[in-house]
Order: structure tokens, then C-alpha cells, then sequence
């Protein structure tokens, strides 16, 4: 099923297959990636009603979907003004980051430790392809892309799945306040240093100092994301009952 053209709606073109996955999952995964895109921006609201139109699914599907997206971080329920597309506070923000520091971290020490050549190329290029793409201004959509890419190199090649699994579920509101940071002026040009420190370590086989590179890293977007969350606009205040 294809998604029928309208000028407000940011689904317009897309596509709904009834057999290749559940109606309800391909519908999760196409409003959970309007999010992440921006397509709808942090603090808006989203509409059953709207929601029910563009995609042209039950309002059953639309109340599931938007209660597991709840569950993701990635939407709030206001009482009496329904849902809406979540604001991290700075607190929040700051705590995912610490999780980060950990988490990635130790897959980079692992990484160093189990990476074979192959795997170390890999990161080379994907660091290269994601230093290319600051340099010619690339949109912020490529460099989250390009971020990913280095990310899952290290990830994979730790060859620890549980880090991979834990990550997984913070993705979609790490990926959100990655946008958040590197939208930061001169935030991307040193983000691709601090990124060159860690692959030349790695490829040094030093262990430490790729970790000690890479929670310098987080801790640098860290200050430079919650700085931006400062000026996006704040959840809707409830009225009073």
C-alpha cells in the first residue's frame, strides 16, 4: 500500500506492505524514522486523527504504536494534550551520555583486543567516509548515517552481542541527541578528530588510549548536545483540570 500524496504529510510516497512484516511493526518503524529525521520536530504534537489519515491505518494501530514508541523515549503523553514527539531534558540527556561513555567504551577496548585487519580497514574507511563528508558540508542526515557506520564497525567487531543488544535499545535516543550535537557549530570538524584519535589508536592496538579517545569523545558531544537541547522548546504545559 502506498501512502497517498498530501502537502502536510511527512509520509507522503511511502510504503506499507500487508505481508513482508505485521501492519502494526512497519508502521512503528515508519513514524519512529519521521522522528528521527525530523520530520517532526521535538516538542510537537502528533495527532491521532492526523496520524490515522496520512497512514491510513485503524486507530487501534495508531494508539499501539504510539504507546511503544512511549516505551522507546521517543514520545510522551501529556495528559489532556495526548502525545507528543519527547524533549530530553539536560538531565536526561546527560545520564544517556554516561550509559554511552561505558557502554562504548568497553566495546572499543574489546574492539582493539579482538579486531582482525579486515575489521581495522573497515573503520578506516568508515571514519574516512564520515571525515569526507564533514569537509564538503554534508547534511546532517549523512553524518548521522556515516556516524552509525563507524559505530557498528566497533560494535561488531568487539564480538561482544550483549553490548550490541544494549545499545540497540538506546539507538533511537542516542541518534537524536547525536543530531542534537552535531548541529553545534564546528562541532562535526571536531568530532572527526576526536574520531582520527581513536582509529589511529586502534590501529596502534593501544586498548587504553582508543577507550580514553572515545569517552573524550562522548563527554565533548555530551557538552555540545545538552548545550543545544538549552534552546529547543519545552514540553506543553497540562491544563488544569
Amino acid at each position: 500500500m502506498t501512502i497517498p500524496d498530501s502537502p502536510k504529510s511527512p509520509f507522503a510516497g511511502e510504503q506499507l506492505g500487508r505481508v513482508a512484516a505485521p501492519l502494526r511493526e512497519q508502521v512503528v518503524e515508519l513514524l519512529r524514522q519521521a522522528i528521527l529525521d525530523f520530520r517532526y520536530a521535538p516538542g510537537e504534537r502528533l495527532i491521532e486523527r492526523e496520524l490515522i489519515e496520512q497512514i491510513g491505518v485503524s486507530r487501534t494501530t495508531v494508539r499501539e504504536v504510539l504507546r511503544q514508541l512511549e516505551v522507546e523515549g521517543l514520545v510522551t503523553t501529556i495528559p489532556q494534550k495526548g502525545a507528543i514527539v519527547t524533549v530530553p531534558t539536560p538531565a536526561e540527556a546527560r545520564d544517556l551520555y554516561e550509559v554511552r561513555a561505558v557502554l562504548e567504551g568497553l566495546a572499543v577496548r574489546l574492539f582493539v583486543r579482538r579486531a582482525n585487519a579486515e575489521q581495522l580497514a573497515e573503520l578506516r574507511g568508515a571514519y574516512e567516509s564520515f571525515a569526507e563528508l564533514v569537509s564538503r558540508g554534508g547534511d546532517i542526515h549523512e553524518m548521522l548515517a556515516a556516524k552509525d557506520a563507524i559505530y557498528g564497525v566497533l560494535v561488531k567487531g568487539s564480538g561482544n552481542g550483549s553490548i550490541g543488544s544494549i545499545l540497540g535499545t538506546l539507538q533511537a535516543r542516542v541518534r537524536r541527541l547525536r543530531a542534537a550535537s552535531l548541529s553545534q557549530p564546528g562541532r562535526p570538524e571536531h568530532a572527526v578528530e576526536e574520531i582520527r584519535q581513536l582509529v589511529e589508536a586502534a590501529e596502534r592496538g593501544d586498548a587504553d588510549a582508543a577507550a580514553g579517545f572515545t569517552v573524550e569523545h562522548i563527554e565533548n558531544a555530551s557538552d555540545s548536545g545538552i548545550e543545544a537541547l538549552t534552546h529547543l522548546p519545552g514540553p506543553p504545559t497540562p491544563s488544569p483540570a
